[in-house]
């Protein structure tokens, strides 16, 4: 997905939004956002919205001096989607489509997605968001023709908190006969998960493999992934994608098919991918 006009203010309130998470400086707040304009203007306005993105949040961590701004974010996060987690247990295990429910859970998972402007998380009140998500149900959703292609599943997660629940569409996934290929990121940027949160949270027993993506780029940055990621990614029966971030990269590039699971959280990502925003979508690209 290329960059939109829309994204480069986005980009700055979120740099700024980790600036308050890192100090209370006001001097280093403005810093860290003269060191995203200029990674910005140095940056090509050309190509993926994600690897703009990529260069702004490194050189605000550079000025921050602080490798991890979110870390209490990503703890309120994983606290709140494992206060849940039992609830989301039930639904999916009374359900008579369990991988579909399953579907949901992790979609309803990508929520925790703090940060983006124009977007709120619900934490005090998830219960109800969860219950009436899955009233709602899904605005697009594919995932019937995803079960056949589920042999070789390479799963790129996205946040901390909703890791949790892509754990729960991973056991639907090998319950189906199904091999996967967890993927995180290989350094702390946003709140993305990390190795450290499939550790915490048990993944590693629940994944047949577990890689990272190499740095902490946001996505899928090719130039910097290890080797046997890629052939991962080009041998995979389907790459569950979660998230935006991944759907901006892995959009620009030729592994099919994809499965891109999210919560659609702005337009410019809603006209790339033909939705609204705030949809819940399963969409399958071949």
């Amino acid at each position: 997905m290329k960059v939109s006009p829309e994204c480069v203010p986005c980009l700055i309130s979120r740099v700024l939004y980790e600036a308050k998470l890192s100090t209370t400086d006001a001097h280093t707040q403005l810093k860290a956002e003269e060191a995203a304009v200029r990674a910005m203007c140095n940056g090509s306005l050309e190509g993926p919205i994600a690897l703009l993105s990529t260069a702004v949040h490194r050189a605000a961590y550079r000025v921050l001096g602080d490798d991890d701004p979110y870390r209490g974010v990503k703890q309120l996060a994983n606290e709140t989607a494992m206060r849940l987690l039992p609830t989301v247990q039930s639904i999916i295990k009374s359900s008579g489509d369990k991988f579909h429910s399953a579907v949901i859970a992790a979609i309803i998972g990508n929520t925790f997605d703090f940060g983006v402007m124009g977007f709120e998380v619900v934490v005090n009140d998830f219960e109800k968001e969860v219950a009436a998500i899955y009233r709602h149900g899904l605005d697009i959703d594919d995932t019937r023709a995803m079960k056949p292609l589920l042999s070789n599943v390479v799963y790129v997660a996205d946040n901390v908190g909703e890791i949790v629940y892509d754990g729960l569409l991973i056991e639907q996934i090998r319950d189906l006969g199904g091999h996967v290929t967890l993927v995180v990121r290989g350094a702390p940027i946003l709140t993305d998960a990390t190795v450290e949160d499939v550790w915490n949270f048990g993944l590693d027993k629940v994944a047949n493999r577990v890689m990272t993506t190499g740095s902490n780029a946001v996505g899928i940055k090719l130039d910097e992934v290890p080797a046997d990621l890629k052939q991962a990614l080009s041998d995979a029966s389907l790459i569950v994608a979660k998230g935006m971030a991944n759907f901006e990269m892995l959009s620009e590039y030729e592994f099919r098919p994809v499965a891109y699971l999210m919560r659609v959280k702005c337009k410019p990502v809603a006209d790339a991918i033909g939705a609204r925003v705030g949809d819940f979508i399963a969409q399958l690209v071949r």
